[in-house]
């Protein structure tokens, strides 16, 4: 039986947390006089779904999960793993990991990012 569009979406939020959890246990592993846990480099990252109006996106609409189409059309999931750092690092391997589940789904995404 095929997963719905939302079970498709929680499936991929729980791996980009944990790929988060664990990239950044090995930081703190690795960097233990760090004392914020994380790297400097502060940012965003977020995952486009295009085009907007697959069945998939409209799924993500019609359950509050976005809300309007991004300027450059198709939807936008900002930080799709939740992290609360400043890390860019981070929220980029949150993201990653969020869009390459999507696109096992044969779903359009691309993972985006930009420094603060």
């Amino acid at each position: 039986m095929a997963k719905s569009n939302l079970e498709i979406h929680n499936e991929a939020v729980q791996k980009a947390k944990k790929a988060v959890k664990e990239m950044q246990e090995e930081y703190i592993k690795n960097n233990p006089d760090n004392e914020y846990g994380e790297p400097y480099y502060c940012g965003f990252a977020w995952v486009k779904i295009r085009p907007a109006t697959t069945s998939f996106a409209r799924a993500l609409r019609k359950e509050g999960i976005v809300d309007e189409v991004s300027w450059n059309g198709g939807y936008d999931i900002w930080n799709p793993s939740d992290y609360h750092g400043q890390s860019m690092d981070f929220k980029e391997v949150g993201a990653d990991t969020y869009a390459k589940v999507l696109q096992s789904y044969g779903i359009t995404a691309y993972s985006m990012s930009r420094a603060d």
